[in-house]
């Protein structure tokens, strides 16, 4: 495996709050933390650009998301590309994603630390489920490291996060 070029990362992340549902004050602190997460630590590497970093808006564009990156490209000029990702093949593990997350806080407060552990194992699961299936649909578009896969994840699922 090849080692990745020392700039290929997210600089920013933005969220276009027109195409995407009002969030409610627990959705943007979720939100929030999930970018900060995402920022802190990540490998983003879109086909065909040039060396980083990188900048990336979210939104919705027709029931899909749209991943708006920008960079620096050849010769000063700025790179830009927009890649659309279906969200049918997520709603599945989101659905479950979510049910398990209610299940594990509801077992937080009453449950035994067994209980708490094989959901915390499950949810787990869950969401290296979806980090996989990420990384598999951008596949040909953007290389990312399992980390940055993970936390984009997150952030899918705090998008979707009804509160």
């Amino acid at each position: 495996m090849t080692e990745p070029k020392a700039n290929q990362s997210l600089k920013s992340i933005l969220i276009d709050e027109d195409s995407l549902a009002a969030a409610s004050r627990d959705q943007e602190q979720e939100r929030q933390v999930a970018i900060f997460d995402l920022l802190d630590g990540n490998y983003f590497e879109p086909v065909e650009a040039g060396e980083g970093p990188y900048d990336l808006k979210l939104s919705l564009v027709e029931n899909r998301l749209a991943l708006d990156i920008a960079g620096p490209g050849p010769e000063n000029e700025r790179w830009e590309r927009r890649h659309l990702l279906s969200l049918s093949p997520f709603r599945g593990v989101i659905k479950d994603y979510f049910m398990i997350c209610d299940s594990y806080y509801a077992a937080i407060r009453n449950s035994t630390p067994q209980q708490i552990e094989a959901l915390d194992m499950g949810r787990r699961g869950l969401h290296n489920e979806g980090s996989t299936l990420l990384r598999e649909r951008l596949e040909g578009k953007v290389k990312t490291d399992l980390d940055t896969a993970r936390r984009l994840f997150t952030l899918i699922c705090a998008l979707h996060w009804r509160g």
